[in-house]
C-alpha cells in the first residue's frame, strides 16, 4: 500500500471515529453553536443601548430643543415622563433608570447615582452639551463651529459580527486542543501508539492524517458558524475575510500543539482533557472570546497579549469585520505559527510512547 493510500485510509478512519463519538461532535460543533445562537438572538437586532432618562414635570429646555438637537437627544436618551420626583429618584437609586432630570427655573438639574460613575459622567457631559447648545440658540448668536458624527464602520455592521470571530476562535481552540489531548492519551493507553510504531506506517503519515482531520473539522466549524451567522443573524463579512482561512488553519495547529502538550504530560485520558481545558478555558475569557477587554485593567490586557487565542481572535476581527487587507493577517499568523513550533517541540521532549 502506497504512502498516499495509507494516509487517506488512516484519515478516513480517524474522521469516522470522530463522527461516531457523539460527545466529541457535541463539544466540537453543537456546544459552541449554542453560544452563537444565544448571542445572536440577544445581539442580532440590538443597537447601542440608550441612556434611560426620566423627565420630571415640565422640562421646557428639552421640549424647546431645535429639530436637529432634538433628534440627537432622542437618539441618546430613552425618555419616560413622571410627575413624582421622589419616585423618579427611587428608580435611579435602584438602577431602574440612569438619570432623572427636572427644570428649576432656567436650571436643568440631573439626579444620578454614583454607583454607575462612568455612565453618570457620560450622561452629565451629554446633558451639559445640550444645555450649552440651548444657550447659544437663546442668545441669537450663530455658533462658530459645527459638529458632525460619522461611524467608521459600514452601516450594515452589527454586534453579532464582533461576537462571531471570538466564538469561532474559542470553538476551534477547544476542539483542536481537546481532540489532540484525548487522541494522544487514548492511543497511548490502548497501546495503539506502540502498535503503530511497529507497523510499516510512518510516524509522519500518522501525524499528517491526524492533523488533516483536525484541520478539516476546524474548516467545517468555520463554514457552519459563518453560514448560520449570515443566514440567521445578518452576519456580513468585510475586507479580506478569506484570509481568516489560513489564519484558522495555523491557529488549529497552534492549539493542537497545546493539546499534545497536555496529552504528553497527563497520565490518563481524563487528565489530558482536563489539562487541555485548564489551558483553553481561562484563555477564552482572557482573549475576548466572550466579551471585550476594553474595560479590563492594563495588566490584564498585557497578559492577554501573551495568549495565542487573543491574536487569533483579533486577526479574524481585522479581516472579517474591520475591513482590513490581507497584510493584517500576517502578524497573527506568524505569532500562532511560532507558538505552535515552540509548544510542539516542548511536547515532543516530554512525550513518552507508554505511560510510566
Amino acid at each position: 500500500m502506497s504512502r498516499g493510500t495509507t494516509f487517506w485510509a488512516l484519515s478516513a478512519a480517524i474522521m469516522r471515529g470522530f463522527l461516531r463519538d457523539r460527545a466529541a461532535v457535541f463539544f466540537a460543533v453543537l456546544f459552541p453553536l449554542m453560544f452563537l445562537v444565544l448571542f445572536g438572538a440577544i445581539f442580532s437586532d440590538q443597537d447601542q443601548s440608550k441612556v434611560e432618562l426620566i423627565a420630571v414635570g415640565d422640562v421646557a429646555l428639552v421640549d424647546d430643543l431645535p429639530a436637529p438637537a432634538r433628534e440627537a437627544f432622542d437618539d441618546t436618551f430613552e425618555v419616560t415622563e413622571s410627575d413624582d420626583l421622589d419616585a423618579a429618584l427611587e428608580e435611579v437609586r435602584k438602577g431602574d433608570a440612569d438619570v432623572a432630570v427636572e427644570q428649576r427655573g432656567d436650571t436643568l438639574v440631573a439626579h444620578y447615582t454614583q454607583t454607575e460613575q462612568v455612565k453618570a459622567a457620560i450622561t452629565q457631559g451629554t446633558l451639559r452639551a445640550f444645555v450649552d447648545g440651548s444657550n447659544v440658540t437663546a442668545s441669537g448668536q450663530p455658533p462658530k463651529y459645527a459638529f458632525e458624527a460619522e461611524r467608521v464602520e459600514d452601516d450594515s455592521l452589527s454586534t453579532i459580527q464582533f461576537v462571531t470571530p471570538g466564538l469561532l476562535g474559542w470553538a476551534v481552540a477547544m476542539s483542536a486542543a481537546f481532540g489532540a489531548a484525548a487522541t494522544l492519551q487514548g492511543w497511548r493507553q490502548s497501546k495503539l501508539l506502540r502498535r503503530l510504531q511497529l507497523s510499516p506506517v510512518s510516524t509522519r503519515t500518522i501525524v499528517g492524517a491526524r492533523v488533516a482531520v483536525t484541520v478539516a473539522i476546524a474548516l467545517g466549524q468555520m463554514a457552519i458558524f459563518l453560514g448560520l451567522g449570515s443566514g440567521a443573524f445578518g452576519l456580513a463579512l468585510t475586507g479580506s475575510w478569506w484570509m481568516a482561512v489560513p489564519m484558522l488553519v495555523v491557529g488549529t495547529l497552534c492549539f493542537m500543539a497545546i493539546g499534545l502538550l497536555a496529552g504528553a504530560i497527563a497520565k490518563t485520558t481524563e487528565g489530558a482533557v482536563n489539562m487541555a481545558n485548564f489551558f483553553v478555558l481561562p484563555m477564552a475569557f482572557l482573549s475576548g472570546s466572550f466579551f471585550p477587554l476594553d474595560a479590563a485593567p492594563a495588566w490584564l490586557r498585557t497578559v492577554s497579549d501573551l495568549l495565542p487565542l487573543k491574536h487569533l481572535n483579533e486577526g479574524m476581527l481585522d479581516v472579517m469585520v474591520r475591513g482590513e487587507g490581507p497584510s493584517a493577517a500576517l502578524w497573527p499568523i506568524a505569532i500562532l505559527a511560532g507558538f505552535a513550533v515552540v509548544v510542539t517541540l516542548l511536547a515532543a521532549k516530554l512525550f513518552r510512547w507508554e505511560t510510566t
